[in-house]
């Protein structure tokens, strides 16, 4: 998974895919759009993760939704992210 680096201030939509198990729809997405307040690359308490501080690294998302809500997101491998 390659890093994209996100700027304060950017309008983004965020599309997320959730994988499940035993339904006849194998996923489910959810979509959210705003303006980047945030962007981080933070580590998890993970102690199985195998990279720097043997802990696993994520990038992390805090987004401006128009009618003024927060919203954090974790970007994994089923997230894309479109500036707008």
């Amino acid at each position: 998974m390659t890093t994209q680096v996100y700027q304060a201030g950017q309008r983004v939509r965020v599309t997320q895919q959730v994988p499940r198990l035993g339904n006849a729809d194998p996923t489910s997405a959810v979509t959210v759009e705003g303006t980047i307040v945030e962007f981080t690359q933070a580590k998890t308490g993970s102690w199985f993760a195998h990279s720097k501080d043997h802990k696993l690294w994520l990038d992390r998302l805090i987004l401006r939704k128009a009618d003024g809500e927060i919203v954090h997101v974790n970007l994994d491998q089923y997230s894309s992210v479109e500036v707008l």
